[in-house]
């Protein structure tokens, strides 16, 4: 009987992967296809080419606003504001992922190439005699006109792009001079309560927690206790800029820009899903004094092995290129194809009006719809650069994150996560804890990525009133297994 087992285990490893060879060639000659059909639509429609990362990391950074530059081998942008100039890291996984068709042209374009090669080896020797090189930090060679560019007042792409839902709901903050995130806000306003934020996951928005979780609270913690939940910037009803990286920075200064700091925010609990944990630690470093809880759901926390790339590490990880389980699939789709996820975006996002009748029509109304609209309402800007900026890009930063948390964040850590989560593996939550021994970590049986809150929602109140109650009035203990 194990014996039979082991054989139909590996017998449909097998077939998995032979199945996503054939599937994800197909899909890499699909995505570069539609990219040529992308360069022409956009160009009829909005009369100017779409740059994207199939040829040019530079030519889709810089025509953001942004100066690419790199250093010691590391990608980096230069971000203008009215006031400050910002170097940040980007993630190589939105211009370097692996394909049939990417390792087929690269090899065509080196082998042309080659020729040059020898010449040019022949100069920079010369110029390293001579002393001209003297530093490993190189800014791109379109910098100063990138300068000009945007003191001249650059122009930036049409809002919303012809692919992109242009309903009121979608666009909303495009029509107000506001320019902080969308925030839903309950309980008591004056400074003297205690505040909570609420962070919510990939392509989700603040109704993963309005709609869940706060009809559910206490009368005692909606007066005790300030409750703000977030559309994260590029989510729900929160601005998309078609300028952005949406990078760590960007992500945590709209963060403080639209509730820490126009409410004098001092101290905060923070509840956090998914991807939301990634900035919710990166938030607690930045404020080590301030965070009194931090809660986390299915952090997406892989350790990555010595020697290995980190965000191509991670990537594989989430995305592991697979057509089973269905999850991964999807994710593999979202991850490692640009034109592929933008044209599903345009599709469902653009759409989304038309699948939320439908999906009440099915379903005589019975379904929950604040889910449809969470994964809807979103441009493939914003999730395209979020998933690879904040889950890939931050790989290499995460244990820093989580070793500052454990030695100068000063608070309860509690961590939960579904034992039937085929998206994050509960693995990452117990990697969590290997960081932070004080770290508490509860496996919920029998549910997953979306059901640990859903569907629970008046245990998880419970839980969480708990450990607000427990952070405010003691101090954290430091050993909980």
């Amino acid at each position: 009987m194990c014996k039979t087992k082991l054989v139909l285990s590996f017998t449909g490893s097998l077939l998995n992967k032979a199945v996503s060879f054939i599937v994800f060639s197909f899909l890499d000659l699909f995505d570069f296809l539609l990219c040529m059909l992308y360069k022409v639509a956009d160009f009829f429609i909005e009369a100017e080419w779409k740059p994207c990362y199939c040829s040019s990391a530079k030519e889709a950074i810089t025509s953001s606003g942004k100066i690419l530059v790199s250093e010691q081998g590391k990608s980096k942008i230069v971000c203008l504001t009215s006031s400050k100039l910002h170097l940040e890291e980007i993630s190589d996984t939105l211009y370097t992922r692996p394909s049939v068709v990417s390792e087929v042209s690269k090899q065509t374009v080196n082998e042309l190439k080659r020729l040059k090669v020898d010449g040019n080896v022949a100069q920079s020797c010369e110029r390293i005699k001579k002393g001209t090189v003297r530093s490993t930090f190189t800014v791109n060679s379109t910098i100063i006109e990138m300068l000009q560019g945007k003191i001249g007042g650059q122009q930036s792409h049409p809002i919303p792009r012809w692919s992109d839902c242009d309903c009121k709901f979608c666009t909303c903050w495009s029509s107000s001079s506001r320019d902080t995130l969308f925030v839903k806000t309950q309980g008591p306003s004056d400074e003297a309560h205690e505040v909570v934020l609420f962070i919510h996951g990939f392509i989700s928005s603040s109704a993963f927690w309005t709609e869940t979780l706060f009809p559910n609270f206490s009368s005692a913690s909606k007066s005790t206790y300030r409750l703000f939940a977030i559309d994260l910037l590029g989510f729900g009803r929160s601005p998309k800029p078609t300028d952005s990286l949406y990078t760590v920075r960007e992500h945590l200064d709209m963060i403080e820009k639209s509730v820490i700091e126009p409410n004098k925010v001092k101290s905060f609990h923070i509840v956090a899903h998914s991807l939301g944990c990634i900035l919710a630690l990166a938030l607690a470093v930045k404020h080590p004094g301030s965070v009194k809880s931090l809660t986390l759901l299915a952090p997406p926390y892989y350790p990555v092995p010595k020697g290995a790339q980190a965000s191509q590490y991670v990537m594989r990880k989430v995305a592991p290129r697979r057509v089973w389980p269905l999850i991964a699939f999807g994710a593999s789709m979202a991850c490692w194809y640009e034109h592929i996820s933008r044209t599903i975006c345009l599709l469902i996002c653009k759409n989304h009006r038309v699948w939320e009748f439908l999906a009440k029509l099915v379903t005589r109304n019975r379904i929950r719809t604040f889910l449809l609209e969470g994964f809807f309402c979103h441009t493939h800007n914003a999730a395209w650069h979020t998933l690879h900026n904040i889950i890939c890009g931050t790989a290499n930063k995460l244990d820093g994150y989580l070793d500052a948390v454990r030695n100068h964040v000063k608070c309860d850590v509690n961590v939960f996560h579904g034992e039937d989560d085929e998206l994050i593996p509960v693995e990452c939550s117990y990697n969590v804890q290997r960081k932070i021994p004080r770290a508490r970590v509860k496996v919920i049986e029998k549910k997953d990525h979306i059901t640990i809150v859903v569907g629970r929602q008046k245990t998880f109140a419970r839980e969480l009133e708990e450990i607000w109650r427990s952070s405010s009035g003691h101090e954290p203990s430091e050993n909980h297994h």
